[in-house]
């Protein structure tokens, strides 16, 4: 059997951990520099918040009603190591899906004691962490993320539900499910499902999996046989390496400097070179781009992008962030007040695949490897003094680059100067 952890309302829940007073209120947590609501409690969706609603366009007389709250990624990151740290006291088998969810796998564990185990996971994580979860229980992921989300709504189910593929019960919940309802179904893939007279979750367990196969594709196949409780979608191929990676925010405050542009590119770079060396990948290319404010017609505009390639195939920041600079100097130009700016590293190869040129010098080789002991050593001061330790250039303090997170609460279980105070 697999269950799907999911923790309810995370990154309000991280926020309430430490914030008792945040309990039964309205809150929302906003995105980068503060712009839309990217997760709700179930107080301001009652108040009827949407997800993804710019702040600034919430009624003043329901915003008056609530907490917005700035993201506090580096609080959320760990809480959520926290909480995968508890599931290993009730198995090995575990798979982080995302910051807030897990694949838990029971081979082995007798079916009939799995609800109560799962009962006494949620307690034990809402003792050692105060985050509160959700499991869902059945043969496939599909299923699984089926059970989760009745065990989310529903308060019979106290947290945890469990949906056995053969089952009348399980049965009953398909046929009330709609297509896009499905995990990995998307609107246009289910009206052409409808064409075809399949309108629910048990229409396409029940459809002919060759069939589905020829007009759609094999995923869709392994969906059908996901929906009869067979366990066969691989979490690896929900994670393959990127093809491009994207580092871009908007600024904090527009800005017309080339050196607060300069910092920004600096610190997207080398970002990029960390993500792509997460993934083991090189890249041949990278491109840069600046745009001024879209929507400040009073303003005048400018938005630009260079392709630039990198001298050979790398990871190195050093090398990645010396492009981009020289990207960045071929497309500013000044009298603009610039809201954005960002680099995406393109034309990405395996690191492990990339063919060594018999040409090269052996002193370039030796050079290669001298490099990348060096971002090794990078990659593992920043892991694990915590990300910034050691960067390329410093920045600014309080530059216009800077996201806005004027209502972040603190980094409390990651920086001493932010651990609360009690005075007696």
């Amino acid at each position: 059997m697999i269950a799907l952890v999911d923790c309810n309302n995370f990154y309000v829940s991280c926020e309430r951990v430490f914030r008792p007073d945040l309990e039964k209120c309205p809150v929302g947590v906003l995105s980068n520099n503060d712009g839309c609501v990217v997760a709700r409690s179930a107080e301001i969706k009652a108040l009827g918040v949407a997800m993804g609603a710019p702040a600034h366009q919430i009624d003043p007389r329901i915003k008056r009603q609530c907490v917005l709250l700035s993201s506090n990624y580096a609080l959320y990151g760990d809480m959520s190591r926290r909480v995968t740290d508890v599931y290993s006291h009730y198995t090995p088998d575990i798979d982080v899906y995302s910051i807030d969810e897990s694949f838990l796998g029971f081979d082995g564990f007798e079916e009939k004691t799995l609800v109560d185990r799962c009962l006494a996971l949620r307690r034990h994580v809402r003792r050692d962490t105060g985050i509160p979860v959700s499991v869902g229980l059945s043969s496939s992921k599909t299923l699984a993320k089926l059970a989760n989300h009745l065990a989310k709504k529903q308060p019979a189910y106290q947290g945890v539900a469990m949906l056995p593929p053969d089952h009348p019960s399980t049965r009953q919940v398909l046929e009330r499910l709609p297509l896009t309802e499905i995990w990995g179904v998307a609107g246009r893939t289910a009206a052409k499902l409808q064409q075809l007279g399949i309108h629910s979750a048990w229409d396409l367990r029940e459809a002919d999996p060759k069939r589905i196969r020829t007009l759609f594709s094999v995923v869709l196949e392994r969906t059908i046989w996901e929906l009869r409780g067979v366990d066969c979608i691989p979490l690896d191929d929900m994670a393959q390496p990127k093809q491009q990676i994207m580092t871009s925010r908007s600024f904090g405050r527009l800005t017309g400097h080339v050196n607060d542009l300069r910092e920004a590119v600096r610190a997207h770079a080398s970002r990029g070179a960390e993500k792509l060396r997460g993934q083991s990948s090189l890249a041949r290319a990278l491109m840069v781009f600046v745009k001024t404010n879209p929507f400040r017609a009073d303003l005048p505009q400018y938005s630009r992008s260079v392709l630039v390639p990198l001298p050979h195939p790398t990871d190195d920041s050093r090398v990645i962030v010396r492009t981009a600079i020289a990207g960045l100097r071929a497309i500013y130009r000044p009298g603009f007040a610039y809201q954005k700016c960002g680099v995406m590293l393109t034309d990405l190869c395996d690191r492990e695949g990339e063919q060594l040129d018999m040409m090269v010098e052996q002193q370039g080789i030796r050079e290669r490897i001298r490099n990348g002991s060096l971002m090794a050593t990078l990659d593992k001061l920043n892991r694990e003094h915590g990300r910034g330790t050691v960067t390329v250039g410093i920045a600014s303090k309080n530059a216009a680059w800077h996201l806005r997170g004027e209502r972040r609460t603190p980094r409390y279980t990651t920086r001493w100067d932010e651990l609360p105070l009690v005075k007696l």
